[in-house]
């Protein structure tokens, strides 16, 4: 009951334009420019906060002075939910989003997770910028979010508190799972007991035992320093987390033709960056989480992992243009 109603609280305060929220952030030029608040799930120095100020300075170079950024770190704004809910009301006016927390308003994207569908970050690219890619950006910009570009973040791994190596090792475990019924019904899949959470909440319901264990990326697993609660990173690369730089509608649509055109390619350009600084930050939080005593291990019976993981294709199949889809994804780049 707390966390609903802690939520339905900031979503209140930023409906009525409440700046309060926004400390700490980054600040750019704040003379009498438009204001651009931005939510960023973690801290300054990762990936997530620094494309914000990529396209700050890029928007900044082309249109000095007309929009003051206000970015917001360490999910001051809450999690991808309220997140997402505050840029479809047009209080925060852009932010990072999981393509698995859009599916929420466009099942559509869930063909971006399927499991063990994607072989490498090339691939993932290769896909997004088809034609798949441009339908699902007009199919969220109907549900009030404008796409500027898409961003990976990096394969998903699990991680536990004891080394879930095998496939039936999952079984009975409550695992934590990102708040897609797709992510629940793979993990299903093994007999494990799904429990969804906001990220927010992932490390003291680890740290409490409420779950066992859960899939993330290597930078977002040392960036909430999860390897103080799951030292364990067994590397199945299952699912590969892509995600979009998004804008509110109600504030693109304030935004002059010559505008939009800025953000846009701005959006572009910041992705890119991020994708870079992604691969670099991967490298040193695994590096970080070794240091702390993290432990990286291989997934064993991969074959088994694949076989229990596609299950999920045939459930899903229907909502995400079926098999066909599915099919032309796995055989593109």
């Amino acid at each position: 009951m707390l966390r609903v109603n802690r939520r339905a609280f900031n979503l209140s305060l930023l409906a009525t334009g409440a700046s309060a929220l926004a400390a700490p952030a980054l600040t750019g030029r704040a003379a009498a420019a438009r204001p651009v608040l931005i939510a960023s799930l973690l801290g300054e120095h990762k990936p997530e906060t620094k494309v914000w100020l990529k396209i700050r300075d890029l928007v900044e170079g082309k249109l000095p002075g007309r929009f003051a950024f206000n970015i917001v770190p360490n999910a001051a704004l809450g999690g991808e939910k309220d997140v997402n809910e505050g840029l479809r009301l047009g209080a925060i006016q852009g932010s990072l989003s999981t393509l698995s927390a859009l599916s929420a308003w466009a099942p559509e994207s869930q063909l971006f997770d399927m499991p063990f569908l994607f072989r490498d970050a090339y691939h993932v690219r290769a896909t997004v910028t088809s034609e798949l890619g441009n339908e699902l950006k007009a199919k969220l910009e109907g549900e009030g979010f404008i796409v500027g570009d898409y961003v990976n973040y990096g394969a998903r791994h699990l991680l536990a508190k004891e080394p879930l190596t095998r496939p039936g090792d999952v079984a009975g475990k409550r695992l934590r799972v990102i708040q897609s019924p797709l992510h629940a019904t793979l993990w299903e899949s093994f007999g494990a007991v799904p429990v969804g959470l906001p990220i927010t909440e992932t490390y003291n319901a680890l740290a409490t035992g409420v779950v066992d264990a859960m899939d993330l990326t290597k930078s977002a697993y040392a960036g909430f320093k999860l390897y103080e609660v799951v030292p364990d990173v067994v590397e199945t690369g299952h699912i590969w987390a892509s995600g979009a730089i998004v804008f509110a509608k109600p504030f693109w649509n304030g935004l002059s033709g010559e505008e939009q055109q800025v953000f846009w390619d701005a959006a572009i350009e910041g992705a890119q960056h991020f994708n870079a600084l992604i691969i670099a930050d991967e490298a040193a939080s695994v590096e970080v989480a070794k240091t702390a005593g993290a432990r990286f291990l291989a997934a064993e019976d991969r074959e088994e992992w694949i076989a229990g993981a596609r299950k999920v294709w045939a459930a899903y199949s229907d909502k995400v243009g079926g098999m066909k889809a599915i099919e032309a994804v796995r055989v593109m780049g």
